[in-house]
């Protein structure tokens, strides 16, 4: 169980690190910690990922809003986002390359 808590960790220090305003993808996200193949399981980490954690900027490689069930509220990702200035129309980023912040790999 320590791998999984140390690859969880990793996640959690790249997703505080998503700017105001920002998002990026799982990929992105899995390819910054070394793990490029592990996009799905950066879901599951921001699934259960602790409050101080920005889970609404993490979305699908195209910008759509997967995660979004996992807020209370049927549309409280989206008001987050759109309460940073991010636009989102059909559960989707609109102009995603707009909003996208590629974290550095570790």
């Amino acid at each position: 169980m320590a791998a999984d808590d140390n690859f969880f960790d990793k996640v959690y220090a790249v997703a505080r690190q998503i700017p105001y305003g920002k998002v990026t993808s799982y990929g992105a996200i899995a390819k910054a910690i070394g793990s490029g193949r592990s996009a799905r399981m950066v879901g599951w980490a921001m699934n259960n990922c602790p409050e101080d954690v920005p889970a609404h900027r993490v979305v699908n490689r195209v910008g759509l809003l997967t995660g979004k069930h996992h807020f209370d509220g049927t549309n409280l990702m989206q008001q987050l986002l759109e309460s940073e200035g991010v636009e989102v129309e059909d559960n989707q980023i609109v102009d995603f390359e707009k909003y996208l912040w590629k974290p550095e790999v570790q």
